[in-house]
């Protein structure tokens, strides 16, 4: 069976670029080949003065000849294909990830306006792609909280300890295995608890905040013990805190090789793909590369 590639979809922004040395590191970590795929839209040439000459030829595309420059003395450089589509990016990004074990992209590209902090490739790609699916940042994102850690290679990932993502958890794991690098596991909960009696009157929780947290950390432990026995030379942090999991999540993405997040499993009532409110945050404000995985369908295909 041959090897998924490494996708990087690039349309020759500083972005992108980026997101293209992103892939070709992965795809060398992975013994994977790369593609490089431009998705070239329809409005760049049908405008009326040049509708009479149609659509450009197949090999002829100025973004993958500039790729190709840019690769060319690379050494030790994966088997790289090049692949010129046309149609609308925001629909045919997304549909690459059927065929790859990665699709890699900048946060935004040349046709996003210049204050978005996500371009509606990244978004449509991390809501709908049928694989693993990297956002690179641009630099200079700044963090204004910080988390202590261990020197050295990290990746970070985050575990919801009462629907925890194992395809989630098995991404991280070996993305932490292939770089050497620790994984911190960020386990936010809420506090404080609140209940109802009455309408309008709350109840003090009957339980403390060290409780929640030694309950939040027990589980967590459980969840990862499958996970640490297949990669047992990876070091394992595990991270309690109360509040915002995307606050913690970013906090902890300043100087990671990467951040961890999962896509929601789609539910009967919500049959659509959808990312969730902390994982929209992650991409939007993470200094870190991030991963959105997708869930395991129960017939073990991607949902």
């Amino acid at each position: 069976m041959s090897t998924l590639p490494v996708i990087a979809a690039v349309d020759g922004s500083d972005d992108s670029l980026r997101a293209l040395d992103w892939a070709l590191d992965a795809a060398r970590r992975r013994q994977a080949p790369l593609r490089v795929v431009h998705v070239r839209q329809y409005a760049a040439w049908a405008r009326p003065d040049v509708l009479a000459a149609g659509p450009p030829a197949p090999d002829d595309d100025p973004v993958l000849d500039d790729v190709r420059d840019r690769l060319a003395d690379i050494p030790d450089r994966p088997v790289t294909e090049y692949l010129a589509l046309e149609g609308a990016s925001s629909t045919v990004v997304p549909e690459l990830g059927s065929t790859a074990q990665l699709l890699v992209l900048g946060s935004r590209g040349r046709g996003g306006f210049a204050g978005l902090l996500l371009g509606s490739n990244g978004m449509a790609a991390a809501r709908d792609a049928e694989c693993p699916v990297i956002v690179v940042p641009p630099p200079g994102r700044e963090v204004h909280e910080e988390v202590e850690v261990e020197p050295g290679p990290r990746v970070v990932v985050g575990l919801q300890v009462d629907a925890p993502g194992e395809a989630t958890l098995a991404f991280a794991h070996t993305e932490a295995a292939l770089r050497g690098a620790r994984l911190q596991v960020v386990a936010a909960f809420q506090w404080p608890l609140q209940a109802w009696a009455v309408p309008g009157e709350l109840v003090p929780p009957i339980v403390d905040q060290d409780a929640v947290e030694n309950e939040t950390r027990t589980l967590a432990e459980g969840f990862l013990a499958p996970h640490r026995k297949r990669h047992p030379d990876v070091t394992v942090d595990i991270y309690t805190a109360p509040g915002d999991a995307a606050g913690h999540l970013v906090a902890a993405s300043k100087d990671a090789e990467l951040v961890v997040v999962g896509r929601h499993r789609r539910r009967l009532l919500a049959p659509a793909r959808m990312m969730g409110s902390v994982t929209q945050a992650v991409l939007l404000h993470a200094a870190s590369p991030v991963a959105v995985v997708p869930p395991e369908a129960a017939n073990g295909e991607r949902a």
